[in-house]
């Protein structure tokens, strides 16, 4: 019995390096709004989506076309849907290496930019005029943290893809 409680929490564990080692993988890949393409470009989202495809080989929607003001000019919290439908959703303070975390500028405005926490207090994530880089998370960054989310468990033996091969489905 003891083995069958405890194998969730290897798979779990086997996820999140896996998560921390290919986000880390995109670290120097130049910010490119909307792009999704290791040492090629990519946003905060396409760091993502380049994640997702190394662990399960497709992407689980294509995104809509998007402004670098989509939040502010929709309102809604759509980033944080998308998260809900692919991703499961935890408590900030669950959260750990290899989660996702969801900000939002304002407590009014919707969740905008997202990270992949690798470490205590840190994370890897692309912003404008930034490169993918891993960085502290300061005092400012972590209080507009507004969700956590994992990646689903991957499956046993699934072999990583080269994350830069597998485009969005047209």
């Amino acid at each position: 019995m003891a083995a069958a409680l405890t194998e969730p929490r290897r798979d779990a564990a086997r996820t999140a390096r896996r998560v921390v080692a290919e986000a880390r993988a995109w670290i120097g890949t130049p910010y490119h709004h909307q792009a999704s393409l290791r040492g090629v470009g990519c946003d905060c989202l396409g760091l993502l989506r380049g994640v997702w495809r190394f662990l399960y080989g497709t992407e689980p929607e294509t995104p809509p076309p998007y402004t670098a003001t989509w939040a502010e000019d929709r309102g809604e919290e759509t980033l944080r849907e998308a998260a809900r439908r692919h991703l499961t959703e935890i408590a900030l303070a669950e959260s750990g290496p290899g989660d996702v975390w969801l900000f939002r500028w304002r407590p009014t405005l919707p969740a905008k930019h997202c990270g992949i926490l690798s470490g205590p207090g840190r994370m890897i994530h692309a912003y404008d005029g930034h490169a993918v880089t891993e960085s502290w998370i300061p005092d400012a960054w972590r209080r507009r943290a507004a969700y956590a989310f994992r990646f689903p468990e991957d499956p046993a033996g699934a072999p990583g893809r080269d994350a830069g091969s597998a485009p969005w489905p047209r």
